[in-house]
């Protein structure tokens, strides 16, 4: 009995898998699949001509005392069907290694990168699946999808790559349409400030699907960040909105000042002023004119939702005609890794306008 080693060959030269490799693993495994044969000798080994293909198990003969004294032919009667289906097996297991080892060596470092990809395949309540190039294909989970998206095959989208990684299955690349590595790395293609380094992307904060806040600073004196980002007549953020399906971008000045900051996050609200309670436990009171306050406060406290993430601040708003715990306590935003007004202690206001 013998196996195709011009098969081997093909495959060696196509997938570039090394040819003694694929026979040193199927001998390993022709070994492993004769031991269960009944009646096998304990030790043997297989031997597989590199000319012919031929496959033989060679047993240990030994005397009374164990000691080996030669070898002889134990291949099975049956061996030849065993031995071609345990090739097979052993060739796609290697074919599927070196897949991987491909995946991950050649686009590990891409982690974090937007890639793009045209869709192939995707069912309601299941992965879709992407294809990157003639030689990758990644899945975009359907937690990884932006609200409202809907994916057709044939679609060519742009991802954020959240991992490279090796599972059970094989090489693993997701993507991701929801995560704000997104909408950064768009901003970065689309604006040439940024990838020169005069424009830095400082914070950002996202609701997928509905909006985004970024804040923007100028790296270097005279320049404009906002209008970079914006464009000539909103050229580029509308470029980065029609990529996100018509998700909302509010573009902000980023502050080193935690009031001027706060204010700036608020936008499009006009905020009167911001009394910064403590830096330290990261709360801030935003007081607006009166037929602002819906505006700051956003549908659903979407706006200020986005501001308190955006700044990391405890943010409560008011009008400038409210007074009293209760109208502030009800517009109150916080993200969720910022202590409590109520926890926090007793600290003179530094009113900032």
């Amino acid at each position: 009995m013998e196996i195709d080693m011009t098969a081997l060959r093909v495959v060696e030269q196509e997938k570039g898998v090394d040819l003694e490799t694929l026979v040193d693993a199927i001998e390993e495994a022709l070994l492993k699949a004769y031991h269960n044969i009944p009646g096998a000798i304990s030790r043997a080994r297989i031997e597989i001509d590199r000319r012919t293909g031929r496959i033989t198990v060679m047993a240990t003969e030994e005397d009374d005392d164990g000691n080996p004294i030669g070898e002889f032919d134990d291949t099975p009667s049956n061996f030849g069907r065993i031995a071609q289906a345990t090739a097979r097996s052993v060739i796609a297991q290697r074919l599927r290694d070196a897949d991987d080892a491909r995946v991950l060596g050649d686009f590990a470092s891409k982690t974090g990168q937007i890639v793009t990809g045209i869709v192939q395949q995707t069912r309601e309540g299941r992965v879709t699946l992407v294809r990157l190039s003639d030689d990758f294909e990644a899945i975009l989970p359907d937690s990884e999808k932006a609200a409202g998206e809907q994916y057709h095959h044939g679609d060519r989208i742009r991802a954020y790559v959240v991992s490279v990684e090796r599972t059970e299955h094989g090489a693993r690349i997701t993507l991701s349409r929801t995560h704000p590595g997104l909408v950064v790395g768009l901003f970065q293609r689309e604006v040439p400030e940024i990838q020169d380094g005069l424009v830095a992307i400082k914070a950002i904060a996202r609701e997928a699907g509905h909006r985004t806040k970024i804040a923007v600073s100028a790296e270097r004196d005279g320049v404009n960040a906002k209008g970079a980002c914006i464009g000539p007549m909103g050229s580029r953020v509308r470029t980065v909105m029609t990529e996100l399906n018509g998700e909302k971008i509010d573009i902000v000045d980023w502050s080193a000042d935690p009031a001027h900051f706060v204010a700036n996050a608020l936008s499009p609200a006009r905020v009167n002023r911001v009394v910064v309670h403590s830096v330290e436990n990261r709360t801030a009171t935003a007081i607006v004119p009166d037929f602002q306050l819906s505006l700051a406060i956003g549908k659903e406290g979407q706006n200020a939702r986005l501001a308190a993430r955006l700044t990391n601040f405890h943010i409560d708003i008011h009008s400038d005609t409210e007074t009293g715990d209760d109208a502030r306590a009800s517009r109150t935003s916080m993200p969720d890794d910022v202590i409590s007004r109520s926890q926090a202690p007793d600290v003179d206001p530094d009113t900032l306008g």
